[in-house]
């Protein structure tokens, strides 16, 4: 399964090339466009239970979608906000995903949502991420440029909750407070992630969280409008 990343970073394109029999599963609602001779399957994965949980906790959609090249042709998927695409190719690995930042992968990697305990729950990625598990490649879209940062063993990375777009089975990470009280009300950073290696870590350059914080406020209120 080949694959072609273009417009990066502000307006990325997914271009997935199958061989006849080949599949791609992508979230509902990824897909550009598809060659003639590519079926698409709409099926709840994992079963109505799983899937409630993945769109429920894991903030997916219920349904997923898998194409399916009868004949050789191309597949594009593009996330719903401007900004970038990455791949990443598991070897018998996991890797941790934050909600919305799921868009396509090979079928034989299994989706699910992991319980991310306590800590994550004061993290804008939520209680619980989503999981890809196993071997085979997978892509993840983010809002703005995404940025890869490998840890050695045992270096400490801080990122606020806002811009992590996955991280490693292979982190450990903490949610914390940005220094004392005052910083953490009043320096507009709140909580941040820090990450211990080995492994690697990928950030968005753009928080939507920020970017709700700033609209909100200029939107125009119905008593504004009287």
């Amino acid at each position: 399964m080949d694959h072609s990343i273009e417009y990066r970073p502000s307006f990325a394109l997914l271009t997935v090339s199958l061989d006849q029999g080949e599949s791609v599963r992508s979230e509902a609602g990824a897909m550009v466009s598809y060659a003639d001779g590519i079926d698409i399957q709409t099926e709840a994965r994992g079963g109505i239970l799983g899937s409630l949980k993945r769109s429920v906790l894991g903030g997916e959609s219920f349904f997923q979608n898998t194409f399916v090249a009868n004949q050789a042709g191309d597949v594009s998927f593009a996330p719903p906000l401007p900004g970038d695409i990455v791949h990443q190719h598991l070897d018998d690995e996991t890797l941790y995903v934050q909600s919305g930042s799921y868009l396509a992968s090979d079928v034989d990697l299994e989706l699910d949502t992991s319980f991310g305990g306590a800590k994550t729950f004061f993290g804008s990625e939520g209680l619980f991420l989503l999981q890809l598990e196993g071997t085979g490649d997978s892509f993840l879209s983010s809002y703005g440029a995404i940025h890869e940062v490998e840890l050695a063993d045992g270096e400490r990375y801080t990122v606020d909750t806002g811009h992590i777009v996955a991280f490693d089975g292979t982190t450990n990470f903490t949610v914390e407070r940005v220094g004392g009280l005052k910083s953490t009300l009043f320096s507009g950073e709140g909580l941040v992630c820090t990450f211990t290696g080995p492994g690697t870590v990928w950030l968005q350059s753009r928080s939507m969280d920020s970017f709700l914080s700033w609209l909100i406020p200029q939107l125009p209120s119905n008593t504004s409008s009287q």
